[in-house]
């Protein structure tokens, strides 16, 4: 597989959205651009498996439980990450989010093809959190325990998440 563009982007708890107090966002740029009907496989073959297609909501949402990976399958979008104060990312087909728990994201706007591709590391079962302060307590200390995965959902055995993610949580 060719060296892809990786970068990397923190985000700070808004009180409504935490946002993972350790690990950062990792944005793959181009990522499977040549590839996109293989996004899924390739994520299910580094164990990135309860994989999905469809969406992403448009209101700002988050995992406490696990991480999550989402491939851009068709079409392009502009995702808020981070909360309402976070940051603007345009994505297109080929692109690879890696969101680390607590993560807060939405869609702002997308083309009528926008279509991304889902998963979770050893297929683990995702909840899907609001900012509600009645779920912040126990969220706060779910997001801290949730494990780093074992593989990079693309890379496998090696790549940005070894780097970006290896000495900050484990």
């Amino acid at each position: 597989m060719p060296e892809i563009s990786h970068a990397a982007y923190y985000f700070e708890d808004d009180g409504r959205i935490p946002n993972h107090p350790s690990l950062p966002l990792v944005v793959y740029r181009g990522a499977l651009t040549d590839q996109t009907d293989e996004i899924e496989a390739i994520f299910n073959r580094n164990n990135w498996r309860n994989s999905w297609i469809n969406g992403v909501y448009d209101f700002h949402h988050y995992h406490s439980n696990c991480h999550e990976v989402l491939g851009i399958y068709s079409g392009n979008a502009d995702l808020l990450i981070g909360g309402e104060q976070g940051r603007t990312f345009a994505v297109q087909a080929g692109d690879i989010i890696l969101l680390p728990a607590g993560t807060g994201h939405k869609r702002l706007k997308a083309s009528s093809d926008f279509k991304v591709i889902g998963a979770y590391p050893n297929g683990m079962s995702y909840n899907t959190r609001r900012g509600t302060l009645a779920e912040r307590s126990a969220d706060l200390i779910e997001i801290e325990k949730v494990p780093l995965p074992d593989l990079d959902p693309v890379y496998g055995t090696v790549g940005p998440l070894f780097e970006l993610w290896s000495n900050k949580h484990r």
